[in-house]
């Protein structure tokens, strides 16, 4: 079985050696950007005089066919295809004859893997950026539809102050728009060629660098050839930004969980959008929020698991890098499905505002209120949040009305009662970026505007 460097070895790879080695069946999918950085690698080739005119273009031909073959299923993989590298260049060779053989000049896979990953991060960070901003677009909308609809805020999650429901909504929104800063800046640090590196110490042939990476839309060029093709930096925090994409999705799946219980009530699944039971024919399940919840835990281990990898590599390439792909892509497919899942189970969910509301206003969630009450009137926060304590729990203990027991109070008495009456709470959350209307207005404005920006940015 002829391999890249069969000249060294006097004889073929063990099977259980190449059983062991091969990335094939998962580095297949970096076939296209394999195609496209050989395509530039060629045209750099040419500009240096390495081929002539006539060999780049029988090789950027075979490559084409290469393209063609792969996009509609045709090509036809051998037992020496290692991994997609292999498989094009032995392809290529096939159609363009001599020509072929010299597609691999002044390159080597360790260059050639660590570009095709990074032009394939750098794509696939774009899907995931728009599935957010899809899913923001839905918690705005829905927070738009929700008006000046009231939500208990919860801390601890013991219910503590009244908020609009837009404003839990955007709540959620703002952290995933710290996701998209993040992939972001992720996209931006990756945009590095590594093209022309080689191995790990460039090349004695006349190629450019900053030219391939310019012919293959890099911003830049790499800095260090050693630097270049070990690192994946990159793929770790592509790996971290994902992760943390999981996590805030994981919480909001929770509250979509807890709300659509009876014991909440607070939200209504869509049929199409929920499952039943095998065995419990009264069963709804929120299968789709239990199943981004769940699949967190993938995310966070395929982070670890890389970071695992990549501690203690002395430089430059290793084979353990190989294991950079799999978390890799694994996390971007999980992702893209759990954004697109959960978009569509809020689209189509009912919020039910009148059992909202009716926690929301419930009359304790007023204390804070009551107690800023007394401090307006002069007295110390730490004695107003005694006063008003002692009277929740009397209100609790003894199942008393709070609102009999203010107006009862010497310290609070008549004037203090429309405090825990329906509504009024969450209307006096008016400080900016609080939960209240008139904030929470000027928060759709703003949120709006980044949604506009990020989507103008990406």
């Amino acid at each position: 079985m002829s391999t890249l460097w069969h000249g060294r070895f006097a004889g073929g790879p063990a099977e259980e050696l190449l059983a062991f080695t091969v990335s094939l069946p998962f580095d297949v999918r970096l076939a296209a950007d394999d195609v496209a950085g050989s395509r530039a690698h060629v045209r750099g080739l040419g500009r240096a005089g390495i081929l002539d005119a006539g060999e780049v273009s029988a090789v950027l031909d075979a490559l084409d066919a290469v393209a063609a073959e792969l996009d509609e299923g045709r090509f036809v993989f051998v037992a020496s295809d290692e991994d997609i590298h292999t498989a094009v260049e032995r392809r290529v060779t096939e159609l363009a004859g001599p020509a072929g053989a010299k597609l691999h000049t002044g390159r080597s896979r360790n260059d050639q893997v660590a570009t095709d990953l990074r032009l394939f991060t750098k794509r696939e960070l774009a899907v995931v950026i728009e599935r957010i901003l899809d899913l923001q677009q839905v918690l705005l909308d829905r927070a738009i539809e929700a008006g000046e609809a009231a939500a208990p805020g919860y801390t601890h999650l013991q219910r503590a102050q009244p908020v609009l429901l837009a404003h839990h909504l955007l709540a959620h929104g703002w952290a995933f728009a710290r996701d998209v800063d993040r992939l972001l800046a992720t996209r931006a640090r990756l945009d590095v060629s590594p093209l022309g590196a080689g191995a790990l110490a460039g090349s004695s042939l006349p190629l450019d660098p900053a030219a391939t990476a310019a012919d293959l839309g890099f911003a830049a060029a790499f800095d260090n050839s050693l630097d270049v093709v070990s690192d994946r930096d990159f793929v770790a925090e592509a790996l971290f930004d994902l992760a943390l994409v999981g996590v805030h999705l994981s919480r909001l799946a929770e509250e979509v969980i807890l709300w659509s219980t009876d014991e909440f009530g607070f939200l209504r699944l869509d049929d199409a959008w929920a499952t039943g039971s095998s065995m419990l024919p009264q069963k709804k399940n929120p299968d789709v929020a239990e199943l981004a919840r769940g699949k967190t835990g993938r995310l966070i281990g395929n982070l670890t698991g890389l970071l695992a990898t990549l501690k203690a590599l002395p430089l430059a390439y290793n084979r353990d890098l190989q294991e950079d792909k799999e978390p890799l892509f694994d996390s971007l497919d999980t992702v893209v499905l759990a954004l697109g899942a959960m978009s569509g189970l809020l689209a189509a969910s009912t919020f039910r505002l009148e059992a909202l509301a009716a926690a929301a206003d419930a009359p304790t969630n007023a204390a804070t209120d009551l107690a800023e009450w007394l401090v307006a009137r002069g007295v110390p926060f730490r004695d107003a949040h005694a006063i008003v304590g002692a009277l929740v729990r009397r209100s609790l203990d003894e199942q008393l009305s709070l609102a009999e027991l203010v107006e009862a109070s010497p310290d609070l008495g008549p004037e203090a009662v429309f405090l825990v009456a329906s509504g009024v709470a969450v209307s006096r959350r008016t400080t900016a970026g609080g939960g209240g209307p008139d904030p929470v207005q000027a928060q759709l404005v703003a949120f709006t505007d980044r949604l506009a920006t990020d989507r103008a940015r990406s």
